[in-house]
């Protein structure tokens, strides 16, 4: 390297008027999350009140089941539509354990009223499940700009100010609390049965979220974390497992030929959910016995 060449990297490395000072001030001690002797190493929720947006049917509705069968205190359900007969079984099987709450989750000020409510009712919230969302299932020239928007609103917008909303009571709160998102399998790869390239954008924005606000967020004890769904047999999917080359499809794809049953995802919002992963952070966890196998 010629000698010029040397003194113009030197220079440029060495330059007093291009660098950045550093702070004088302390860094903030960020919150432990290390377990204490007498942590319960069970995986659990008790004691922990739990919100989940859009609960009131399909996956969300699926989550809350396997959250109260692994004792959480209470659920919130924070949906715009009104309960159905599942969600009304569901209470009834768990008097006073799972509630409702209307709330328009793309609206920045219904969220915080429905969050105030839930820590006006229980004293606190612990978790927070990120999973009301939108599809919609034709090729992509056929999307207009008000389709997009309207899934990037529910999916994303929605989503991310659920989060920043719960994440600042937990700090007000002096709470290590926990978020979930729910993203999807079709964040990762194309799905090629029902394909839907917005809606596999507005996952993939969620489940790059996920990392940084793990990141960001970590000096609190709030853990950030996303669950990756399959094909799930809900009311948006129903007719996935319909179509005539269905069998064919799935002896292509492998892995299991089916749909599942929503309530076969909870164990992983559990396990987010929980103080059992308190090491768990900026993750997304895949559950998905036919996708994952494309």
């Amino acid at each position: 390297m010629p000698p010029s060449a040397t003194e113009d990297v030197t220079t440029s490395i060495n330059s007093e008027p291009h660098s950045t000072p550093l702070s004088s001030s302390p860094l903030p001690t960020p919150v432990s999350t290390m377990p204490g002797s007498d942590f319960d190493w069970k995986i659990s929720l008790s004691n922990k009140v739990i919100a989940i947006t859009g609960a009131n049917r399909g996956i969300g509705l699926g989550i809350a089941e396997v959250c109260l069968a692994n004792s959480a205190s209470v659920v919130y359900s924070l949906d715009i539509f009104e309960p159905g007969e599942e969600f009304s079984a569901l209470q009834k099987k768990h008097p006073k354990k799972l509630n409702y709450i209307k709330c328009d989750v793309t609206s920045e000020s219904s969220i915080e009223e429905a969050i105030e409510t839930i820590i006006a009712h229980s004293g606190r919230i612990d978790g927070l499940v990120a999973n009301a969302g939108m599809t919609k299932h034709q090729p992509a020239i056929d999307f207009t700009r008000a389709d997009i928007e309207k899934l990037f609103n529910l999916n994303v917008f929605a989503a991310y100010f659920c989060a920043t909303t719960v994440a600042k009571k937990f700090i007000s709160l002096g709470i290590k609390g926990s978020i979930v998102f729910t993203a999807s399998m079709t964040s990762h790869r194309p799905n090629r049965a029902a394909p839907s390239a917005p809606y596999g954008g507005t996952k993939a924005a969620v489940r790059n979220m996920t990392h940084t606000l793990a990141m960001e967020w970590a000096e609190h004890g709030i853990r950030v974390n996303c669950v990756s769904p399959g094909f799930v047999k809900t009311a948006m999917t129903y007719f996935v497992d319909q179509a005539p080359d269905w069998h064919l499809k799935m002896q292509y794809y492998g892995g299991m030929p089916r749909l599942a049953d929503p309530r076969e995802l909870g164990g992983a919002y559990v396990y987010l959910l929980s103080d059992a992963a308190s090491y768990t952070t900026g993750v997304d966890l895949p559950v998905a016995g036919i996708v994952g196998a494309w």
